[in-house]
């Protein structure tokens, strides 16, 4: 009788939770091997639990889960391990008797913790905000996801100067992306294009002061919220208010993988979310999307697209963010350069300096003297009798548009009038970069520990002879005879 009790006891001490549990006590744990153990929010809007990512690869996740909404629509509000997948074999989340919520992979590797410590007895908690919670039974929090967002803000969050929303890689690819939504040294909530090498910010617009962009900069609380009713605010005096404002709606503020920064409500009738406003309406000017030596131009009714400068090629056919490289040789030579004419092309940035009532002439040998000059923008006034000149030493941000300028790549002379004369050269390789569409991706658990290979399978090829590349082609064969 008494080792029945013991099996008992021992049973109820260490049994897995399951999707009747609304908490994870200690000694519990929940398994990416069985789909029904979950942490419900009371108010059934959120589930937590192992969300697969890929190919036998998953992370745990909170995501919304109305009641009114189909199974498979499960939108991803916040993940434990977004850059690190687990198995989905003898993967857990287990909730220590130390205190310490753990995330271990294949039942080997710790991948995610909280770090907490506790001698109480502990509970982990779904709220109905969609805040998961570890805390004393008594109430107390020890740690809550609310203080750690991956690329969304939902109502009642706060988003602070200790935190930050980071997109995702892709639109299938959760992993941490490029653009980042967060406080800058001036106080002022910004979106940031942020890799390795190369960091820039594009919105508020970056030719503008902090006071010309209303932002207000003498204020070092550093604190922004979004509530239910649709109404943002921040302490740098940037508020705004949704387009359905005032209707108790499902919300959430999400920096999506294109760099756009949009809130979404929810439509209980559609069962869909709907943008109800957004940072940019002019998406081309969102840094980076195209990469280096890259052109964004945007079509109406498709969307945001890539091509590549006259001369260059895409690095990876997969991923525009990579850009484009030169199919000619740019090793420095003053005398082996000349320059092509690009008309409506602006490259926001990365000048190697600005240089005013410089005649035309004056910054062609400005750039072939400067080893790092790819090329120069060059702009004249009338009205004001006043030129200007920008040599580039990267060419980023990139984008047709009605620029009041006019735009010269350097080229070998060698090469010049072959692109010229080149009939393939109007032949772009084009990506629609919408948010329309699925984009196949497999994202495969290695047991090497090398977690989140990404195996990208896109394709789209777009028709030749742009306009703007014919009349390039014309101007430059003019002022070359």
């Amino acid at each position: 009788m008494g080792t029945l009790i013991l099996f008992i006891l021992f049973s109820v001490l260490f049994a897995p939770a399951t999707s009747t549990n609304r908490t994870l006590s200690n000694g519990l744990s929940l398994s990416s091997e069985k789909p029904e153990d979950v942490l419900t929010s009371p108010n059934g809007v959120f589930s937590a639990g192992f969300y697969p990512v890929g190919d036998n690869a998953y992370c745990f996740a909170i995501w919304f889960a109305s009641r009114t909404s189909r199974s498979q629509d499960r939108t991803v509000v916040w993940m434990a391990n977004r850059d690190q997948p687990v198995n989905g074999r003898k993967s857990k989340l287990s909730l220590l008797r130390t205190g310490n919520l753990i995330l271990t992979d294949a039942g080997k590797f710790t991948v995610w913790e909280t770090n907490t410590v506790s001698i109480s007895s502990l509970e982990l908690r779904l709220s109905d905000a969609g805040n998961l919670v570890l805390r004393t039974l008594g109430g107390g929090s020890l740690w809550e996801s609310f203080d750690f967002p991956t690329d969304t803000l939902l109502p009642q969050r706060f988003l602070t100067s200790d935190t930050k929303l980071v997109s995702s890689r892709s639109q299938t690819n959760y992993s941490s992306g490029f653009y980042k939504l967060l406080f800058d040294n001036d106080n002022v909530l910004c979106l940031l294009y942020d890799r390795a090498n190369i960091s820039s910010r594009y919105w508020p617009e970056p030719w503008l002061t902090p006071g010309q962009a209303q932002r207000f900069v003498y204020n070092s609380s550093r604190i922004a919220v979004l509530d239910s009713f649709g109404n943002f605010s921040s302490s740098d005096k940037f508020t705004f208010s949704s387009t359905d404002y005032g209707q108790l709606l499902h919300r959430r503020l999400t920096l999506d993988y294109d760099g756009n920064l949009r809130l979404y409500s929810w439509d209980e009738e559609g069962e869909m979310w709907v943008v109800s406003w957004q940072a940019s309406q002019v998406p081309c000017i969102i840094h980076g999307v195209c990469g280096a030596n890259g052109i964004c131009s945007y079509v109406p009714d498709i969307g945001r697209k890539c091509s590549c400068l006259p001369g260059y090629k895409m690095i990876n056919h997969t991923d525009w963010s990579q850009g484009c490289e030169p199919e000619f040789d740019l090793s420095f030579g003053k005398n082996k350069f000349d320059f092509w004419l690009l008309s409506y092309l602006d490259y926001y940035g990365f000048d190697y300096g600005s240089y005013h009532n410089f005649t035309l002439a004056q910054c062609k040998e400005l750039c072939l003297g400067l080893p790092e000059c790819k090329a120069f923008q060059y702009t004249f006034s009338r009205e004001q009798g006043r030129s200007s000149c920008y040599p580039k030493t990267l060419l980023m941000n990139g984008h047709r548009h009605s620029f009041p300028g006019s735009f010269y790549l350097r080229v070998p002379k060698k090469n010049l009038l072959k692109l010229l004369s080149n009939a393939n050269l109007a032949e772009n390789i084009g990506l629609n970069c919408s948010s329309v569409g699925p984009l196949l991706l497999e994202r495969v658990y290695l047991k090497n520990r090398v977690n989140g290979t990404v195996k990208f399978m896109l394709w789209l090829v777009q028709p030749n002879y742009i306009k703007w590349v014919k009349l390039s082609l014309i101007v430059s064969i003019l002022t070359h005879l």
